[in-house]
C-alpha cells in the first residue's frame, strides 16, 4: 500500500472506513482516531484531508448519497411507459429493502442527524430532489414526491418487519398513487 501523497486513493480508503464504521457502530462512534485505524492510514491524514468530524461526515454521507442515486437511475432509466415505470419503482422498493443491511443502517443514520441537525438536513433535502428529479422523468412533480416518501417509508418497513409485506401490495400501493383520479 502506497503511503504519503503517493497514496492517491487515501482520501476514499478514508470515506469508505467512515461509512463502515457508521453502519457498524453508528455516527455517535465516530472518531478521527477509529476511522484512521479502520482505513490503515496515519492519523495526521484525517486533519491533512477532512477540517473536522463535521466535514468527513458530510463528505460520507454525501458519497452514500450518490451510491443510492445510482440505484435509484439504475432501476428507473430503461423505463419507457408509465407502466415500466411503476414496475420499476416497485422493483426499486424491493431491491432497497432486500439488499445490503448496511444502506438500510446509512441511511437512517443519515436521517437522524439531520433530524437534528440543519447542515445535515440541507445534505437530505438535496439527496430527496435527485430523487424526485430522476422520478419525475416518468412521474408528475406531486406524485414523484409522494413516490419518495413510498419509497422510503415501505423500504423501512419490509426491511424492519419480521414478516415482510409481498410484492404485490408494494405494486399496488405505487399504482395507487401513480393512477390519476378523476
Amino acid at each position: 500500500m502506497a503511503t504519503g501523497h503517493a497514496d492517491p486513493r487515501r482520501r476514499e480508503r478514508i470515506l469508505a472506513a467512515t461509512l463502515d464504521h457508521i453502519a457498524d457502530e453508528g455516527v455517535a462512534g465516530v472518531s478521527h482516531r477509529k476511522i484512521a485505524t479502520r482505513a490503515a492510514v496515519p492519523l495526521g491524514s484525517m486533519t491533512y484531508h477532512f477540517t473536522g468530524i463535521d466535514d468527513l461526515l458530510r463528505e460520507a454521507f454525501t458519497l452514500f448519497a450518490d451510491h443510492i442515486e445510482v440505484v435509484f437511475e439504475r432501476h428507473l432509466e430503461d423505463a419507457d411507459s408509465q407502466e415500466q415505470a411503476r414496475e420499476a419503482v416497485t422493483d426499486l422498493i424491493h431491491a432497497l429493502s432486500e439488499g445490503p443491511r448496511r444502506d438500510l443502517v446509512l441511511t437512517q443514520e443519515l436521517y437522524t442527524l439531520a433530524a437534528r441537525r440543519p447542515e445535515y438536513r440541507e445534505l437530505t433535502q438535496a439527496w430527496m430532489r435527485r430523487s424526485r428529479r430522476l422520478l419525475e422523468r416518468h412521474f408528475d412533480a406531486d406524485t414523484s414526491r409522494q413516490l419518495d416518501a413510498l419509497i422510503e417509508g415501505m423500504t423501512l418497513h419490509r426491511a424492519l418487519d419480521g414478516a415482510p409485506h409481498g410484492r404485490e401490495l408494494t405494486r399496488r400501493a405505487v399504482e395507487r398513487i401513480t393512477t390519476a383520479v378523476a
